[in-house]
């Protein structure tokens, strides 16, 4: 993959919880228009550097470049700026349970711009039909939806304002082998047919495989190599072996290959 434009510039970040050293002078740049692969071990700071690069979570040193601009030496004004330009789907969807899925995608415009509510409601059904959703679920209220449906609800919610570029936390956990591979293709199709630029913290090698234009291994504090799946595939370090070609990592393609075959000789398929 050629490097193009760099849209993200982590440099040197440090980010401490008391005595606890998570990220240790981590680099790692995006470059437009790709999608990639943010991994590591469970606790080993994935989605630290992600709420770190929101000004989620303080770190202690280090420089973070977005779309261009210094956060750091921006101004308030700069700053939302920015923010406008960037979308986020948190952890298990993260919406607001209080609010339908129309309001909860109306959050970052009521948050950012002034829109009348007709506006505001056609904007919804937009990003409702544009992540796949059926019109019906405007209405609905989180704990009304399946797993998959929350999902596509929250990333219609992170398109909001349009963005640049999308922060996806774990956006396949708990979803089964074809409700993960439905999401891969939409994260995909979403890519090619807006330009966005993708940061996507996972573990689901399935995704890796899928859609991700490179990977990045976090390990110790820092990231300790990025490049393509091949190039994964063809590590010699113990953990990344272990990791992308272990027991569990067979096993998850082997059964991944298994349901996706059933799915496409099924009659009809369904949002989960």
């Amino acid at each position: 993959m050629l490097k193009n434009k760099t849209v993200l510039s982590v440099r040197d970040i440090h980010v401490s919880f008391g005595n606890h050293h998570v990220l240790k002078g981590l680099n790692l740049d995006v470059y437009q228009g790709e999608i990639l692969g943010f991994v590591g071990g469970s606790g080993s700071g994935k989605s630290v550097l992600m709420r770190t690069i929101l000004d989620l979570a303080k770190k202690k040193s280090g420089s973070i470049q977005i779309l261009g601009e210094d956060y750091d030496a921006a101004n308030e004004e700069e700053r939302i700026a920015l923010d406008r330009r960037m979308g986020v789907l948190f952890q298990h969807g993260a919406l607001f349970s209080s609010l339908t899925v129309k309001e909860n995608i109306q959050v970052p415009m009521r948050e950012y711009l002034n829109l009348s509510t007709d506006l505001m409601d056609e904007l919804a059904r937009v990003k409702i039909e544009l992540v796949g959703l059926p019109a019906f679920a405007a209405d609905k209220y989180p704990s009304e939806l399946s797993g998959g449906m929350i999902k596509r609800a929250a990333l219609a919610r992170a398109l909001s304002l349009d963005p640049e570029l999308v922060f996806l936390d774990e956006p396949t956990s708990g979803l089964d082998p074809i409700g993960a591979a439905e999401f891969d293709d939409l994260i995909a199709s979403l890519r090619d047919t807006l330009g966005l630029t993708v940061m996507m913290v996972t573990h689901d090698l399935d995704s890796l495989h899928a859609v991700c234009d490179r990977i990045a291994v976090l390990r110790d504090g820092i990231v300790h190599t990025t490049g393509t799946m091949s190039d994964m595939l063809n590590e010699t370090d113990p953990w990344i072996v272990s990791y992308f070609q272990g027991k569990r990592a067979r096993a998850a393609i082997d059964h991944k290959a298994k349901m996706v075959k059933t799915h496409s000789q099924s009659p009809q398929a369904s949002i989960e």
